[in-house]
């Protein structure tokens, strides 16, 4: 029953996020926000917020190791799978602002959450540097991209009203209606938030496994299908260069904003091997950066090398 109710979470999760990021999208194209703007904030948080629903929930129950592990396992789930079947799919391009900026940036920030976690805890205050960090990285990067929109030429303003048709299906639907669409597609991502974390601890008790592991496994890779649909969609139809930004994007805002609230909410207390997963993460955000900078691309090949470094530690995880 609890397996049952786990698969219904996640469709709650995803079809809530999927029904936020539509509605919110329609609000901002109401106001004129440019569609690249929406993109890098709404869609964005659209598809990081199983993760935050997830987290938080777990952090309000007191299930500190899953809160973290969630964000962690996903982070893996994002880098190792999402990119390396992406990149064995097609050949991925990098952006050089993604390698010079973006990149960089988030090796710093997994970092920063390495050393928070060196004592085993994780403080309000620790929690709200991650939100303030948070708050630069999105002012940063909408003003970045409204000076893109600024400077593109025709083409990419008809790319940009492609995007835009793309983005949602309920364009001239009324304001109040849209708003009351939003506040569905959230209670969508409470219910499903709550469904997971319960049925999620239940399956652990049932089976005595660690709820890091539950989170680390099923969790995380349940809270990532969103991110790993949006890349896999993205290349069928070409746009090779959205698998990359749509993960680095993911990781540092479930970084940031999930475990910022979740840690700020109610401060964490985190196992040894939760931090020995953190040191994972920092390790393999190196690694890609590694592989991105060598030709600025990700290729089959370091496709194949990620997903059996995916599948080892998994593996690692499930024995330890």
């Amino acid at each position: 029953m609890s397996f049952l109710i786990l698969i219904i979470g996640f469709f709650f999760l995803i079809k809530g996020a999927d029904i936020f990021v539509e509605g919110a999208a329609s609000i901002a194209r109401k106001f004129n926000v440019p569609a690249m703007v929406i993109g890098l904030t709404i869609v964005a948080m659209g598809t990081s917020a199983p993760e935050a629903a997830v987290s938080i929930t777990s952090s309000l129950a007191g299930q500190n190791d899953m809160s973290v592990a969630n964000v962690v396992g996903s982070n893996f789930f994002n880098i190792l799978m999402v990119l390396g079947v992406s990149a064995i799919i097609a050949k991925l391009p990098v952006q050089k602002e993604t390698i010079k900026k973006e990149t960089p940036f988030l090796i710093i920030v997994s970092a920063v959450l390495l050393i928070f976690g060196l004592d085993l805890k994780m403080n309000r205050i620790e929690g709200l540097i991650l939100l303030s960090v948070f708050v630069y990285f999105l002012i940063s990067t909408v003003k970045s991209a409204k000076n893109s929109v600024k400077e593109e030429s025709k083409y990419n303003n008809e790319i940009a009203v492609t995007a835009d048709t793309e983005v949602s299906e309920i364009e001239g639907v009324s304001m109040p209606k849209t708003i009351l669409i939003c506040i569905v597609g959230i209670a969508g991502i409470i219910i499903g938030g709550d469904m997971v974390v319960n049925s999620a601890t239940s399956i652990a008790t049932a089976f005595g496994m660690s709820a890091n592991l539950v989170g680390l496994t099923i969790v995380a890779v349940g809270t990532s299908l969103p991110e790993f649909v949006t890349s896999v969609v993205a290349i069928k139809k070409g746009e090779t260069e959205i698998a990359i930004g749509n993960v680095i994007g993911s990781n540092l805002f479930n970084i940031l904003l999930v475990l910022g609230l979740a840690i700020t909410i109610n401060p964490i207390t985190i196992s040894t091997l939760a931090l020995i997963d953190i040191i994972f993460m920092v390790m393999i955000t190196i690694l890609l950066y590694s592989f991105m900078k060598k030709d600025y691309s990700l290729v089959k090949k370091q496709g194949f090398i990620l997903i059996a470094i995916y599948i080892s530690y998994m593996a690692y995880t499930i024995i330890r």
